[in-house]
């Protein structure tokens, strides 16, 4: 299941083409790695490149601040303001809705029943951009 949680939170949603090829890592040390693939994507770019993300502990970890240190001016993390819904961080409503269809709370007899389940819902939006959602 993790698997597919990672594939839905990775960069398959994206604004640019570029990153598609990459993966959410979800540790800061692997994010440090991440923001590195990033920049030598966008090395060629004269403007500066922003990543917009929510406030999550992996966002704000201070092992960051080196690497934020070394691209200031090329590249820069904009963090979204707290609680501030689906309509700026599309995600949220995603998870919201894949919460409600699985089950939230809902017990499953063992882990493969809740990946069976998962992976039925996420089938039947596999076609459906995040972006048309109507939360």
């Amino acid at each position: 299941m993790a698997e597919i949680v990672n594939e839905i939170s990775s960069s398959e949603y994206a604004i640019d083409d570029r990153l598609s090829r990459f993966r959410w890592m979800p540790d800061a040390q692997e994010l440090r790695q991440y923001l590195h693939q990033v920049t030598a994507t966008f090395r060629t770019t004269a403007q500066e490149v922003v990543m917009v993300v929510d406030r999550s502990g992996i966002h704000r970890a201070h092992k960051l601040d080196a690497t934020l240190d070394h691209y200031h001016g090329k590249f820069r993390l904009h963090f979204l303001p707290a609680h501030c819904g689906h309509h700026l961080n599309p995600i949220e409503g995603f998870w919201r809705v894949m919460k409600d269809r699985i089950g939230a709370g809902r017990c499953f007899p063992d882990l493969h029943q809740l990946y069976q389940r998962t992976r039925r819902v996420l089938m039947a939006h596999q076609e459906r951009p995040i972006y048309a959602f109507h939360w």
